[in-house]
C-alpha cells in the first residue's frame, strides 16, 4: 500500500467514524473470504457496513472523532462494523458471531459513550429502529381504530332494527 492509498482508506475511515452512530470493533480469528463476504452481505442488508482495516491507519482515522476511545480496542487482528442505526451493526454481528466463532466482538462505542462486549450484545437485543416505528404507528392506530368501531357499533345497531321492522312489515 502507498502513501496515496494509505491517506485515502484514513480519509474513508475517517468519513465513517464521522457518520456512524455505533461503532462494533471485531476479532477476526481465521474467518475466510467467503464467511467475510457472507457478513459483509448481511450488514448490508442491514444498513451497516463491515471493513477490515490496518490498526494504525484505523488509530490514525480515529483521532478528532467521537469514536477516539476505541484506540486501546484497536490490536491484533481487527475489523470494524459502522451504521447510523445505533442497533443495526451490533445486531448483525452478534448473529453472526453466535453461528461462527472465528468471528469475536472486542467492544464498541456509540458516540463517546465505550461499550464492553456485554453492552455491544445488550444493544443487539434491542428492537432496530424500524420495529419501533412500526410499534409506535401501531400504538397510535390502534385507538383510532377502536374509536371508528365504536362510534359505527350504534348505527350498525339501528340499521338492524329498521331492517327488521322493515321485514315485520313487509309480512
Amino acid at each position: 500500500m502507498n502513501r496515496t492509498q494509505k491517506s485515502e482508506s484514513v480519509a474513508a475511515l475517517n468519513r465513517g467514524f464521522n457518520e456512524a452512530g455505533v461503532v462494533v470493533v471485531t476479532r477476526n480469528l481465521g474467518l475466510s473470504v467467503a464467511q467475510s463476504s457472507a457478513l459483509r452481505v448481511r450488514m448490508r442488508e442491514a444498513g451497516a457496513s463491515f471493513k477490515v482495516a490496518k490498526n494504525r491507519l484505523a488509530r490514525i482515522a480515529i483521532e478528532g472523532t467521537p469514536y477516539a476511545g476505541l484506540a486501546d480496542m484497536l490490536t491484533g487482528p481487527t475489523a470494524l462494523a459502522f451504521s447510523n442505526d445505533p442497533v443495526a451493526a451490533p445486531k448483525t454481528v452478534a448473529d453472526y458471531a453466535k453461528g461462527n466463532p472465528k468471528l469475536e466482538i472486542v467492544g464498541g462505542a456509540m458516540g463517546a459513550t465505550l461499550l464492553d462486549e456485554a453492552g455491544v450484545r445488550t444493544l443487539a437485543e434491542l428492537p432496530s429502529l424500524d420495529e419501533l416505528r412500526a410499534k409506535l404507528i401501531g400504538l397510535v392506530q390502534a385507538p383510532a381504530q377502536k374509536l371508528a368501531s365504536i362510534t359505527q357499533a350504534p348505527a350498525a345497531q339501528l340499521a338492524r332494527v329498521f331492517g327488521a321492522y322493515a321485514a315485520k312489515e313487509a309480512a
